[in-house]
């Protein structure tokens, strides 16, 4: 028996358990959707369990890293711990720059650190027209939002409201192709590229963070461009040294931006709830359920 983990509010958005459901049932494999804080479930009931849309642990950090580690403990978490842990807070992009990954440029203000330094110390670094403030623990671009330097007071006043919630801010620029090229998520089953998907632009300037698990989306299929096959695979590559692991992970999605040079770079690392469009790819279900029964040898 596979778990498939979501939680009650995000349960009829997630768009990939029908797919994926009917795979596992056409592959004979039993599974049930659990909520990830529904008590008293014994996970070790489980073959394992597969993180897919507890889309409200941002605001639940601690219990839900509790929840991994539990979870851990008694059965297989997919993705493993080491990987929850370190991919639910974007502070890890530091990491993947530093080991030669071109990313889109950030920089991180803490619960701590005086808001108005950090801004201007970001402002003068970047000369881009535009900047987005975000959560470092953030999914769905919920409370982010993108400001020209116009509106430094009103980013000043969202990254204060953050550091009231002691969380960090994550700040970059904008990269303005993206309002034309969009952004491009590829992704990979048991290290193995799939299929990839475009996403138009998400953040408009005057509008307001969402209030809601999400953002609305503007999803399409894309075949990615070479350069951003090549980014993607290094990313890939990467990653089993980077957690300490034997092989390949279970399942990732690499969200991409081009920047001013038309360059690929990392936008984020999805590795714990990423949603894997499999509406968007044909087979793309059937593909990621065979990657699954093999890895746990179902």
């Amino acid at each position: 028996m596979l778990a498939l983990v979501s939680v009650a509010a995000a349960h009829a958005l997630d768009e990939d358990l029908p797919p994926l459901s009917a795979a596992l049932d056409a592959a004979g494999i039993a599974h049930r959707v659990v909520y990830w804080d529904e008590p008293f479930v014994d996970w070790s009931h489980y073959r394992a369990v597969l993180i897919r849309s507890p889309w409200d642990y941002i605001d639940k950090l601690p219990e839900f890293l509790a929840w991994a580690k539990h979870v851990s403990e008694q059965t297989e978490l997919l993705n493993p711990l080491p990987v929850i842990t370190s991919n639910t807070d974007k502070h890890y992009l530091d990491v993947l720059a530093q080991q030669g990954i071109h990313t889109v440029p950030s920089r991180f203000i803490e619960p701590e650190q005086h808001a108005e330094d950090g801004l201007h110390a970001f402002l003068d670094a970047f000369d881009h027209a535009e900047f987005v403030v975000k959560p470092a623990v953030g999914a769905g671009s919920k409370d982010a939002q993108r400001y020209g330097r116009e509106d430094v007071d009103a980013a000043l006043m969202h990254i204060k409201r953050l550091q009231l919630k002691n969380r960090s801010t994550l700040l970059q620029p904008y990269l303005s192709k993206v309002d034309d090229a969009g952004e491009t998520a590829l992704m990979y089953f048991n290290g193995v590229y799939s299929h990839a998907i475009r996403k138009g632009p998400l953040l408009k300037r005057d509008e307001g963070p969402t209030e809601k698990l999400f953002a609305p989306e503007e999803i399409m299929a894309r075949v990615p461009g070479e350069d951003e096959m090549a980014l993607a695979e290094q990313v890939i590559a990467a990653l089993p040294a980077l957690f300490g692991l034997d092989g390949p992970l279970a399942y990732a999605r690499i969200d991409l931006l081009r920047d001013e040079d038309g360059r690929p770079c990392l936008l984020e690392l999805e590795l714990t709830e990423p949603s894997l469009f499999f509406n968007y790819a044909d087979g793309a279900a059937e593909r990621f359920v065979a990657a699954l029964k093999h890895r746990l040898s179902l």
